[in-house]
């Protein structure tokens, strides 16, 4: 499988944007778990979807929850490795998660910032995809949420088709 690239994501963050460019994204993407069994960790999580994808499950949150994407996300990866993406009004964060534990988070647009027990785990996945601009650049990619969800592929190995979700 080809390596996820902003290009493999740019549907989805083009379908998660209204007519005035705000971006409602959050979305989790789980290694090796069905669809049934992401809800089912997830219980009683009522504003929920959950997408079979190539290699796992694609949750997406509904924004009604009484717990937070982070705290589900943890959940989600236990035994296994999950990946949220979270682009909303309030917050551009990715975080990842291994074993029911949370092994890097970080802004969108403050990757130097990053935080957690093993915050370099994704480096070199983050320096190819430019999420983490060096230097004094103010001049963030417009395509951020695309390239945060193809960060949540590679480091899942979950793969979502457009075709999946239409």
């Amino acid at each position: 499988m080809r390596k996820a690239t902003a290009r493999t994501y740019t549907w989805l963050s083009r379908d998660s944007t209204d007519d005035a460019g705000e971006t409602w994204l959050e979305v989790a993407f789980v290694r090796g778990i069905t669809p049934d069994e992401a809800l089912a960790r997830l219980t009683p999580e009522k504003e929920l979807y959950a997408s079979p994808a190539e290699g796992g499950t694609v949750v997406f949150f509904g924004g009604l929850s009484d717990l937070h994407p982070r705290e589900m996300t943890a959940r989600l990866s236990a035994g296994t490795a999950a990946a949220l993406v979270e682009v909303t009004m309030g917050d551009d964060r990715f975080t990842y998660c291994e074993n029911g534990r949370l092994v890097t988070t970080f802004s969108l647009f403050s990757y130097e910032l990053r935080e957690g027990p093993d915050p370099d785990r994704l480096a070199a996945e983050v320096e190819d995809l430019r999420l983490h601009l060096t230097g004094e650049s103010i001049d963030f990619p417009a395509d951020h949420a695309a390239r945060a969800l193809a960060l949540a592929d590679r480091a899942t190995g979950v793969r979502l088709p457009r075709e999946r979700t239409e």
